[in-house]
């Protein structure tokens, strides 16, 4: 028995059309910001897909490495007081750590 092939019988298809004029493709790598509530605060909360993660940073969910390549969540209040949040005050969770951050105070 032979593979199947996923490949489309129609061999136009994609290509000859002019891109789509809202297609940033820098925004997707980055990620797309969402805003979500946790207790009475909102956070601004960016999906950052693996290709994306090039440095190694340290969740406040479990205190363990995110390591470059993987796939996590950043996550920081929407509004900043007298200099405090705002995107200083960025964190990069893993995402069943943000998931879960409930039942996951932050460490240190």
């Amino acid at each position: 028995m032979s593979p199947r092939r996923n490949r489309s019988s129609r061999p136009d298809r994609g290509r000859g059309r002019p891109p789509d004029p809202g297609w940033d493709p820098e925004r997707a790598r980055r990620g797309v910001d969402t805003v979500e509530t946790w207790g009475r605060e909102s956070y601004r909360v960016r999906h950052i897909p693996g290709g994306a993660a090039g440095k190694t940073y340290r969740c406040p969910g479990c205190a363990q490495e995110i390591s470059p390549g993987v796939p996590h969540v950043v996550a920081w209040p929407e509004s900043g007081l007298a200099g405090f949040g705002g995107e200083a005050d960025r964190r990069h969770w893993h995402t069943g750590c943000w998931r879960a951050r409930d039942r996951r105070r932050p460490t240190g």
